[in-house]
């Protein structure tokens, strides 16, 4: 009995040998219905030979294998679509070229429409809800504005100033140098499927392969929401921060957490929005001041600015006057008051004033090597100023050859990390403090 039945091998790329003459098969083929698993496959000269092995005969109902049928397009057969898919294996995404050359049967501009419609681009492909919201409203959005790869990237050199800034990315490849799980490939590497395998060990290498699958689109959804945020160049992205006031960069480092369910343009549309919502309501505030004092007019205002802030100041220096005169009296007292703007100042005794401004604590956040940190740590690299993979670089050198000298002294400290000296000297005493180095 013939059947005419389409349909694939498991793998669309792995092109079977023929059970006969052992060659590699192509469409259209026949698969016997009554024999495997594995399936027996034959070319369309053994089977009209009648070949027969083993349990096969040559009366056994048997499926013609082919792809000359359409499945996304009218226009693209099953086979087109496997070879489009092999293509642009081969070739790599965006050389469209390379793809029509290899395919033969269509042009470019096809090639690479019908890839990003069916492929990329098709909602039915998304996997939750979110990713099909997100297709819905990019349909109804005209105004978007189409991504175009650049014609060369850059290429930064490895562990270089800018390579360390975009945290290792490399732009031509769209990786990083160390991704997310990255030894997620290791327990593929000694995995073989063999025909002899039993049911419950094939299973479990299955189940291994789907593990590996979801830690790739894990790895791919970071990897995307990095670069939709622009997070790839850290240094860029906190300069932009700190362009809005306190209160808003407060609201960013709070919200920052939903960026990736939010989305990049609806994100910054919030921070905007609350960002607007804050200069208005402070605009307001000030309008309502200058009609409480009667201001009918900019330029009466920017007086009533500077009389206010001059006798701001005025008060300022009669309140501290008034508190000097009152204590004077009482040594304690005084000392006590002398202690309150020494804390007031950020200072362990009395502020003595100077031009120089003390620089503020380092923000660690996001950058490299954090995790690796502890709390004390973290404080040390704030105060001191230092990035968490410097300090872990000096730390690591530090302990070395404190334990083939058994001790170090501050001496060898310095000459070991080429850095100011005051800060190898407060490394140098956390070190010892905390027990990771001894003294000589």
């Amino acid at each position: 009995m013939d059947r005419f039945v389409s349909g694939f091998a498991d793998d669309p790329f792995d092109k079977p040998p023929c059970r006969g003459c052992s060659s590699y098969l192509t469409e259209p083929y026949v698969k016997c219905a009554e024999c495997g698993p594995p399936p027996f496959l034959l070319c369309l000269q053994c089977f009209t030979r009648g070949f027969e092995y083993k349990k096969h005969q040559s009366d056994h109902t048997y499926e013609i294998m082919t792809s000359d049928f359409p499945v996304l397009d009218p226009n693209w057969t099953a086979q087109e679509e496997m070879a489009l898919l092999e293509a642009v294996m081969d070739c790599g995404f965006g050389n469209w070229q390379d793809v029509a050359n290899q395919m033969c049967t269509k042009s470019k501009e096809e090639c690479e429409k019908h890839y990003m419609k069916h492929f990329i681009n098709n909602p039915l492909f998304a996997s939750t809800l979110l990713n099909l919201k997100q297709a819905e409203e990019a349909q109804h959005n005209e105004t978007a504005i189409p991504f175009h790869p650049a014609d060369d990237p850059p290429r930064p050199t490895f562990d270089s100033l800018l390579s360390r800034d975009m945290a290792g990315y490399m732009p031509a490849r769209a990786d990083f140098v160390e991704e997310f799980d990255n030894y997620a490939e290791w327990d593929l590497r000694d995995i073989d499927f063999v025909e002899d395998d039993s049911d419950i060990l094939h299973a479990l290498k299955i189940a291994v392969v789907d593990i590996y699958h979801s830690r790739l689109k894990e790895r791919q959804r970071r990897k995307k929401i990095i670069r939709d945020h622009g997070l790839i160049n850290l240094r860029k992205f906190q300069i932009l921060e700190r362009r809005y006031p306190k209160e808003v960069q407060d609201l960013y480092e709070t919200m920052r957490r939903f960026a990736r369910i939010l989305g990049p343009v609806e994100h910054d549309k919030f921070i905007e929005s609350h960002a607007l919502e804050f200069e208005l309501r402070r605009e307001i505030k000030r309008l309502q001041e200058y009609r409480a004092a009667g201001i009918t007019n900019f330029c009466s205002a920017r007086t009533y600015d500077h009389l206010k802030k001059t006798r701001d100041e005025e008060r300022l220096k009669r309140t501290m006057l008034s508190e000097v005169l009152q204590y004077i009296q009482d040594s304690s007292a005084c000392q006590q008051w002398l202690s309150r703007q020494a804390d007031m100042y950020g200072y362990n005794s009395f502020p003595v004033y100077s031009s120089r401004r003390s620089a503020p604590p380092l923000n660690l956040t996001g950058l490299p090597g954090t995790e690796k940190l502890n709390e004390k740590e973290k404080e040390l690299c704030q105060m001191v100023r230092l990035v968490p993979g410097a300090y872990l670089e000096y730390k690591a050198a530090l302990v070395n050859e404190c334990n083939k000298q058994g001790g170090l002294r501050l001496a060898q400290a310095r000459a070991l990390i080429k850095i100011d000296v005051n800060k190898t000297r407060k490394i140098y005493d956390f070190l010892i403090r905390e027990g990771y180095i001894t003294k000589a």
